[in-house]
């Protein structure tokens, strides 16, 4: 069922299809892909920020950078480069915080798909989903939550003959929209109404019902809606995994180093933004604390902990997963940082509704909330050290 409200926001939409050929895999070299994806950012996607942060939903400039390989270059079938994925993510999230996020969105959904092992979703599926030619996102907030005991988990599965049906409604997931999909997780209800484990899969959003969402202060064009279940049934071709635990267990740290992309970005347009006044403002503002200088050594720091990161994103350590959470709450913490710093350092034209670091603001308090929210990933560094702290030193050794 669509709302009018969907409908709206969707006729708004700039809607685009992709070239019909896409490019092989061997043409998306490393500098290809990047230069591609930074000439999109630098222009219509710049063009178009303000436009996208209060409600525009760019699938054509999706489109555009699926074609330039920015969508795909993480995934196993082509070479497995997170960084490239994570560089070119920045490079988006520099001009527009929103696409940076979508871009997340649809690359951890294209990793669900690939790393199933489902022939049914990794290939021509999978091809298609790669080059930006269709759309997909994720709805593993509230699970991911669930899973750390934060809050339980919201859709429900029983087993039914050939499959799964599944219940239940989530409050906002983003990247979806009629003819498109989604990655999520439902709890499989057993004897006595008690969750024996929990199923993913991948859900068509042309089954399921999308409600309105309330007005955020940014970040509107990511096309987030709650979404709801009524008996939806989920057969062999669209299981991701089942059990679902182990197999988020083995993705959880690319999933999250790969959202270190949009802090990153935001942090580096909070740095243009400081040094667009540096020549008019620059006497007065040296008294500024986080100057540009600061922000870009420390920005370059965390870029090179994240790339050495992306070299084993598949590393199932504690030590790996907890430099992992770090450094994802360390590019909050910094895009946090640079973007007040942007606005102070702009003074009142950086105040007014339209400037960029006024946008930048918004964006980066989304990075430091969006799931794995700062407060939850430092939750999870302090039960992860608690497991590998030595018996006696987790003691506290009182007295």
């Amino acid at each position: 069922m669509m709302s009018s409200a969907l409908a709206l926001r969707l006729a708004d939409a700039s809607f685009a299809k992709a070239p019909d050929v896409t490019p092989a895999a061997s043409e998306w070299a490393d500098e290809a892909v990047l230069a591609g994806t930074t000439a999109i950012s630098e222009g219509p996607l710049s063009a178009a920020a303000a436009k996208i942060d209060h409600g525009a939903y760019p699938l054509d400039i999706m489109a555009q950078l699926g074609a330039a390989g920015a969508l795909s270059v993480h995934l196993d079938r082509h070479g497995a480069r997170i960084g490239l994925a994570i560089a070119a993510m920045q490079a988006a999230s520099r001009a527009c915080g929103a696409t940076g996020f979508l871009m997340w969105c649809h690359d951890v959904c294209g990793l669900y798909m690939e790393q199933s092992g489902n022939p049914a979703l990794t290939g021509a599926v999978l091809d298609d989903h790669a080059a930006g030619r269709t759309f997909g996102g994720t709805a593993l907030s509230n699970p991911m939550k669930a899973f750390a005991g934060i809050e339980p988990i919201l859709l429900r599965a029983r087993r039914v003959a050939g499959g799964y049906r599944v219940n239940g409604m989530l409050p906002w997931v983003s990247h979806i929209g009629p003819g498109q999909y989604c990655g999520a997780i439902a709890g499989v209800v057993g004897a006595g109404d008690t969750i024996s484990h929990e199923i993913m899969f991948l859900l068509r959003c042309d089954s399921a019902e999308l409600r309105s969402c309330p007005q955020f202060s940014g970040m509107e064009g990511t096309s987030t809606w709650g979404l709801r279940l009524d008996e939806y049934f989920v057969g062999e071709d669209a299981l991701i995994a089942d059990p679902a635990r182990p197999f988020i267990g083995r993705i959880r740290a690319a999933f999250i180093l790969l959202q270190c992309g949009m802090g990153l970005g935001v942090a580096e347009g909070s740095v243009d933004s400081m040094l667009a006044v540096e020549e008019t403002l620059g006497h007065v503002n040296q008294f500024l604390d986080d100057r540009p200088g600061q922000i870009s050594a420390e920005l370059a720091e965390l870029r090179a902990r994240v790339m050495r990161l992306a070299e084993s994103p598949y590393d199932g350590s504690n030590d790996y997963l907890i430099d992992v959470l770090d450094a994802r709450a360390q590019t909050s913490e910094l895009a946090l940082r640079a973007s007040q710093s942007a606005l102070l350092h702009q003074g009142a034209r950086g105040y007014m509704m339209s400037a960029a670091p006024q946008r930048r603001i918004r964006e980066a308090h989304f990075v430091a909330i969006v799931t794995p929210a700062v407060k939850h990933l430092r939750w999870e560094m302090a039960r992860l050290s608690r497991e590998i702290l030595p018996a006696d030193a987790s003691a506290g050794g009182r007295a």
